[in-house]
């Protein structure tokens, strides 16, 4: 069959493990294969990439086990070409033995270029597509709350809904606007509210005012309360 790729490596990868297959060009056109187990951490990662280079691998396949993958592939990025292989691709592939491991039948399939990647973003774009997932998240769990606790306030007979559009806005948490600030003034909304109250038309018909005159306007005399007419 014929060779694709001479210095590959193939990863098969675990939650605390990484196993890699190294295959490279010997005598007679045969490939050597070489099999290492590196640990997870990142230390053992990067010990997995300097073994890597100083045997002048190229091309790195692995399959797409879970999220193990990821760091993997960050760390490894830019420096080899990596494929990243769905499994049950990878299993569809006829004339695989029992007794080979993971990681060297992947290497195999590398070397004949029989494996087919699947898409991965570039950097910038999965740490995009991560954050924007995530808000997704959030906004969906930030709605279910609200559902929940609307369902709550309308098993207790309080009818929040009826009145405020949003039970989490300003208006639902504020329902009586303690906390409103007159756009006249600045000062707090119920006061403001109450001093508008009395000025209204006709509120000095209904409430009887008493001022006090100064003592400067009666020539030194004592101030004293007069009923307005």
């Amino acid at each position: 069959m014929e060779v694709i790729h001479e210095r590959c490596c193939g990863l098969d990868i675990h939650k605390k493990s990484i196993v890699a297959c190294l295959s490279l060009p010997g005598p007679k056109g045969a490939a050597t294969t070489t099999v290492r187990t590196f640990g997870a951490m990142t230390g053992d990662i990067l010990a997995l990439l300097d073994w890597l280079v100083e045997a002048g691998c190229t091309q790195v396949a692995m399959e797409s086990t879970d999220v193990y993958w990821k760091p993997i592939w960050n760390l490894l990025e830019g420096v080899f070409t990596l494929l990243l292989v769905n499994p049950r691709h990878m299993k569809a592939v006829p004339g695989r033995k029992t007794d080979v491991s993971d990681a060297e039948w992947i290497a195999s399939l590398l070397r004949h270029g029989l494996l087919t990647g699947s898409y991965v973003p570039e950097r910038a774009q999965r740490e995009l597509r991560e954050l924007t997932r995530y808000r997704t998240t959030l906004v969906r769990e930030r709605t279910a709350e609200a559902n929940r606790l609307q369902k709550t306030l309308e098993g207790a007979t309080i009818k929040l809904a009826t009145v405020a559009t949003d039970i989490l806005g300003k208006s639902g948490r504020d329902p009586h606007g303690a906390d409103r600030r007159c756009d006249r003034c600045g000062s707090d909304g119920a006061i403001c509210a109450r001093a508008a109250a009395r000025e209204a038309p006709g509120a000095r018909a209904s409430v009887g005012r008493t001022v006090r005159r100064s003592p400067a306007l009666h020539g030194g005399a004592a101030a004293g309360a007069h009923r307005l007419p």
